[in-house]
């Protein structure tokens, strides 16, 4: 299930480009190094950082969430090499897109 996610991912983030100014990928290799940083990100880091959001995103109706998975999508493009983001807004909005396909696809493979 995780790797299905994983190569769902890659080929999101590769295709990501095409849609979102201002975010270039390099290579498929490097859309597969994204993809690998992203799912453990999401996987491992996410519930922790939105425990300890919890009081900004009930305040914000759930809203505070988008721009933790812009600050992770900007995150990784500034540690990996061969991937760019512009501003911060392209990387909200390759996050919303990418958490939109996956929210997709997991009806499809649930």
């Amino acid at each position: 299930m995780i790797l299905l996610r994983w190569f769902i991912t890659t080929l999101a983030i590769f295709a990501l480009p095409y849609f979102v100014a201002g975010i270039s990928v390099h290579s498929i290799l490097t859309a597969v190094i994204v993809a690998a940083c992203l799912v453990f990100l999401n996987m491992v880091v996410k519930p922790v950082v939105t425990l300890l959001t919890l009081p900004l995103n009930i305040l914000t109706l759930g809203l505070f969430s988008i721009i933790i998975n812009g600050a992770f999508f900007w995150f990784v493009a500034q540690i990996i090499t061969g991937f760019t983001v512009a501003n911060f807004i392209a990387a909200i909005v390759g996050a919303l897109v990418i958490s939109i396909i996956n929210w997709i696809i997991g009806h499809f493979i649930d």
